[in-house]
């Protein structure tokens, strides 16, 4: 079990949120070439209001994440697409069931 995550809440404007749904399938294969990313989930949680939550073995990956593609390319669109800037925080996974 990776014992580290983050987990971004973003909402975006009304008007941009299908633009912010293909920006965070989009990711999917950056994340996936990301060697200390260990799980990477993008979500939708209602019209205009989405989510990441991805896991690392250690600080150093997590770090790496955030100053990585995904990162930029949601801080570079946020200004045009979403309604707040992305909430991001660091969190410790406590227990996961994977397969």
């Amino acid at each position: 079990m990776s014992p580290i995550g983050l987990l971004a809440r973003i909402e975006a404007k009304p008007e941009h949120a299908e633009e912010v749904a293909e920006l965070l399938i989009g990711a999917l294969p950056l994340a996936q070439e990301e060697v200390a990313t260990r799980t990477w989930f993008a979500f939708r949680e209602s019209a205009t209001v989405f989510g990441i939550f991805d896991t690392f073995d250690d600080e150093a990956g997590r770090t790496a994440h955030l100053q990585g593609p995904i990162a930029a390319a949601l801080m570079e669109a946020a200004p045009r697409l979403l309604a707040a800037p992305p909430d991001i925080r660091r969190v410790d996974v406590l227990a996961a069931a994977l397969p």
